[in-house]
């Protein structure tokens, strides 16, 4: 197993990995954003071609980590589904995924694209808008918090590094950490690293971090 970037977020040992997920080894719990289930098989329902399979390989990468880091659970910080909820290619991906990992306990945290969540019949636990959780307090969208550390997505942030591809990466804020989007089929926010932030660029096989210093004084 890649043993992913070890750091401490609010006190807390936590993994960054390189397919973009963070393990909670005390919870063992894998956690993800944005998933966004059928995205492409929305797009095709409007007409627009696009290849298939990218949620069944989202899903069979899901898998891969919960088997790789001995997961437990696997908590989803909003934006499961994307568009229609009945569009049969991505459900049998979802019911293949579910049946190699029927052990798994799957939590969700409300998003924006997750209207129709409640009554998907997807076997999973919803959480509402925010949980608090140890130090943390996990949803969707970005905010501050006067006691927790938050753990969200909605951003999709990425990293442009000098002769490489833009990649997506974690942005660790003082009091607020946003996963990369877990699905490869999503666009992204470019990260603009303010004093004393750091962001870990991660291509599914290795990581970079890169640093912005304090400004001085």
């Amino acid at each position: 197993m890649d043993d992913g970037l070890a750091l401490a977020l609010a006190g807390e040992p936590m993994r960054l990995l390189a397919d973009r997920a963070l393990y909670w080894p005390a919870r063992r719990r894998l956690l993800v954003a944005d998933l966004h289930l059928g995205k492409a098989d929305t797009f095709r329902a409007a007409g627009i071609a696009l290849p298939s399979g990218g949620t069944a390989l989202d899903l069979a990468r899901l898998a891969t980590l919960a088997r790789s880091t001995g997961a437990t659970s696997a908590w989803i910080l909003g934006d499961v589904l994307h568009g229609r909820s009945d569009l049969g290619a991505w459900r049998r991906a979802w019911q293949g995924f579910r049946e190699a990992t029927p052990a798994l306990e799957i939590a969700v945290v409300d998003g924006n694209h997750d209207r129709a969540l409640a009554g998907a019949g997807l076997d999973l636990a919803l959480l509402g808008d925010a949980v608090e959780e140890g130090p943390f307090l996990l949803r969707h969208a970005p905010a501050r918090d006067p006691h927790r550390h938050v753990l969200c997505g909605h951003l999709h942030p990425v990293l442009k590094l000098p002769g490489l591809a833009r990649a997506p990466a974690f942005w660790l804020r003082r009091d607020c950490t946003v996963l990369p989007a877990f699905s490869a089929f999503t666009g992204g926010t470019p990260i603009r690293l303010a004093a004393g932030e750091v962001a870990v660029a991660c291509n599914g096989e290795a990581l970079v971090e890169v640093r912005r210093a304090t400004s001085p004084g």
